[in-house]
């Protein structure tokens, strides 16, 4: 992975670009005020045609999801992407797909976007894992300020979770949704995983499934490769009933703990609950002697 370049610092005024590259848009009240909180700090978002489109699951054809992508990236008066939801169908776009060479802009979104955010990621363009258009109104304003602070070219402070021991390191940040990251490794959208820092969260996944996600990292020797590992929310992931089960906690403790790499857990991202920007590609320290994760200036 090349060192991945910040787009330059947004500022109230810019026009933006809302897209849907996954899941059919549902949650129609909670886009609208997505929207109202850009549009209130005085950013001008344009809503892409077919944004509201639905084929089966996905939010329209590939090919017109992928029109969508292509016409924000390389309209020169957008400034940054936001995406509308996640859900699935950002991977369908990378097949075949080359990033066009356009000037570096903001894409912001996480869970299935994280597929598009490793893909610029590889190629040396840094995104943000954060608030979709669909969940941003629901953050507090402090999660919402650190988004604006960071898009806008200031510093954010450092998370606090769970250290589970270990020296601190240093590394490249790679945020992600575990199962869509997972769905990257062995593909060209692959980005190199040497010595960065892997912040994981997923959704409705339940623990024999985690399991088996991180039991392939294990096998394909990817867990081996990174330097630490940061953990957020594992929303309803809970055991199924009447069926026995580890918890998902007891998962991740299993599958991560004898790696002898640096971890910090209980971090306030992902989905059902805070969900703190997380820049990808920029160099932070996680530490797990205090717990935190920190970005670089």
């Amino acid at each position: 992975m090349r060192d991945c370049c910040l787009p330059p610092p947004l500022q109230p005024g810019d026009r933006l670009r809302a897209i849907a590259p996954s899941g059919a848009l549902r949650e129609a009240e909670r886009f609208q005020q997505g929207l109202e909180v850009w549009r209130s700090r005085r950013y001008r978002v344009e809503i892409s045609p077919h944004l509201s489109d639905r084929w089966g699951y996905l939010a329209g054809a590939d090919a017109v999801r992928r029109q969508q992508l292509f016409d924000a990236l390389t309209d020169p008066d957008c400034r940054g992407i936001l995406c509308a939801r996640g859900g699935y169908g950002g991977t369908r776009l990378l097949e075949g797909w080359q990033w066009p060479e356009v000037p570096p802009k903001w894409l912001i979104g996480f869970s299935d976007i994280t597929s598009l955010l490793w893909s610029q990621a590889r190629l040396g363009v840094s995104g943000v894992h954060g608030p979709l258009l669909t969940t941003l109104a629901a953050e507090p304003d402090w999660s919402q300020q650190r988004l604006f602070d960071w898009v806008e070219g200031r510093a954010i402070a450092p998370l606090h979770g769970k250290g589970w021991g270990g020296p601190p390191v240093t590394g490249r940040l790679m945020p992600a949704n575990l199962t869509v990251a997972t769905h990257l490794l062995g593909t060209p959208h692959e980005p190199n995983l040497t010595g960065v820092i892997l912040a994981i969260e997923d959704v409705t996944e339940a623990p024999y499934r985690i399991d088996r996600l991180l039991t392939h990292w294990r096998m394909m020797g990817k867990l081996q490769q990174v330097s630490g590992v940061a953990i957020g929310r594992f929303s309803q992931c809970d055991p199924p009933p009447n069926i026995p089960s580890f918890t998902v906690a007891e998962v991740l403790r299993d599958r991560l703990h004898d790696l002898g790499l640096a971890i910090v857990s209980d971090l306030p991202f992902g989905h059902d609950g805070v969900n703190a920007a997380l820049p990808v590609g920029p160099i932070a320290t996680l530490d797990p002697q205090a717990g935190t994760l920190t970005l670089h200036p």
